[in-house]
């Protein structure tokens, strides 16, 4: 997964840096995101499909699937206790998802550097078939995470 030159936080715990952000991301909130692992470099979360998210089509909205999936890449990639940023994205949505599905997301780094993570996010339903499937790059910065703190402070 990691290799050895990648950061890691001698003080942030991965599951309290993943608290932290999801307390402050009204966004996974309001899509009802429950974080099921949270570990360094990989997370894994749930959500239920309501009525609410669904597009024209009747099926979900490629948007609400793209953030589901960023909501599980942001934190894994930040697990470690350093902020990460996205720098690259891109989604496939291989499968319809439809209002009463129950989706996980799966976030999975597949390779680290001091700078750089590459992360694969695999979305599934609840008949385990994949619905999204989530490539992204983030940018690691030197500035840990501080937790307890709001985000932007030093």
């Amino acid at each position: 997964m990691s290799d050895a030159t990648a950061p890691q936080s001698g003080s942030a715990d991965a599951a309290a840096v993943v608290q932290h952000l999801m307390e402050r991301d009204a966004f996974s909130q309001w899509m009802g995101v429950e974080v099921l692992e949270a570990a360094v470099g990989r997370s894994v979360l749930r959500m239920p499909v309501r009525a609410d998210m669904v597009n024209g089509f009747g099926t979900l909205h490629g948007g609400v699937l793209f953030a589901f999936a960023d909501s599980a890449f942001a934190f894994s990639t930040n697990a470690g206790g350093f902020l990460s940023v996205a720098v690259d994205c891109s989604i496939s949505f291989p499968v319809a998802v439809r209002p009463g599905d129950v989706l996980t997301a799966t976030a999975v780094e597949q390779s680290t550097t001091n700078r750089l993570a590459f992360c694969e996010v695999n979305v599934t339903n609840q008949d385990a078939v994949t619905v999204g499937y989530f490539r992204g790059t983030v940018y690691r910065t030197t500035r840990p995470h501080v937790v307890g703190q709001a985000i932007g402070a030093a």
